[in-house]
């Protein structure tokens, strides 16, 4: 079995969507209907003026909006699934957004480091969430925490409260907003926790590390090989042994599931696809 993980502006969202893209591929069941997020309920008018807040990148975007309401304006400056974060070259008007913002909100760990140079040319620095810093995690670690649903419903709680300290005449409608959403992700969480509970203890492999977080979340064993996954971690190629032998392990069936990223093709993991294809993976 392949998972291929499409980082689109689509609904559910994105830490989510994968979890749901398992449940189809496992045969859990997956209706049209399942493909459509229940948005958080608006809470009504917005009783201050509307804070101005900038997002780095649309991972976090639309989970933003949503807790912030009518009660900020949210400009996210990487809205596109084809734009690599990690090298991302910032315009002129991209660093003019963050000029008037109250609250940036970046992922950190090295994933949008352009987004934390210009907020460091600001004075005085607006207000910054940064989404590795809330889950604890450490430059060099996996940057792909929206993967992770404990580290996202603590992103979540971390906006809202910087929200609130921003504007507190506005608190209570942030409340409501983030209760509107939590409640709204709850199916989500319902559908983690069946997976979890059905399919744990079943191996993965993957050509890079971007899944780890919600695999860890599903219980799923990864038996990636090390020096094809350290490779990985450091962006560089993995020698001719590491690919050996993961078309090995694959060859002989020994995952039951290939994670392959479409953000980062080219001959090695679509070698590896292949392969996946071929011994029926």
């Amino acid at each position: 079995m392949i998972i291929v993980l499409v980082m689109s502006p689509s609904c559910p969202p994105r830490f989510l969507r994968a979890a749901l893209l398992i449940a189809c591929m496992l045969a859990v069941g997956c209706s049209s209907d399942s493909e459509s997020a229940n948005s958080a309920v608006p809470i009504g008018e917005c009783p201050a003026a509307p804070l101005q807040v900038v997002v780095s990148v649309d991972q976090w975007g639309d989970i933003v909006e949503q807790l912030a309401g009518d009660c900020a304006t949210v400009t996210t400056v990487i809205q596109s699934s084809k734009v690599d974060p990690h090298d991302y070259e910032p315009t002129t008007g991209d660093a003019s957004e963050f000029t008037n913002a109250d609250l940036v909100v970046v992922n950190g760990m090295d994933y949008d480091p352009w987004a934390t140079k210009i907020v460091a040319t600001l004075n005085p620095e607006p207000a910054v969430v940064n989404a590795g810093n809330v889950a604890g995690l450490s430059d060099g670690e996996n940057p792909h925490v929206w993967y992770g649903p404990d580290y996202v419903f603590e992103f979540a709680s971390a906006v809202t409260a910087e929200l609130s300290k921003l504007s507190p005449k506005a608190a209570s409608y942030f409340t409501a907003q983030s209760d509107s959403w939590n409640t709204s992700m709850q199916p989500y969480q319902d559908e983690i926790a069946s997976i979890k509970a059905a399919y744990s203890g079943q191996s993965y492999v993957a050509t890079e590390s971007v899944f780890d977080y919600m695999a860890v979340a599903l219980g799923l064993k990864d038996v990636t090989p090390a020096g094809f996954a350290a490779a990985a971690a450091n962006e560089t190629d993995p020698s001719p042994g590491d690919v050996a032998e993961f078309d090995d392990l694959l060859k002989a069936q020994g995952a039951q599931v290939l994670i392959y990223n479409i953000q980062t093709q080219g001959a090695i993991p679509e070698q590896i696809r292949s392969t996946a294809e071929a011994s029926k993976v």
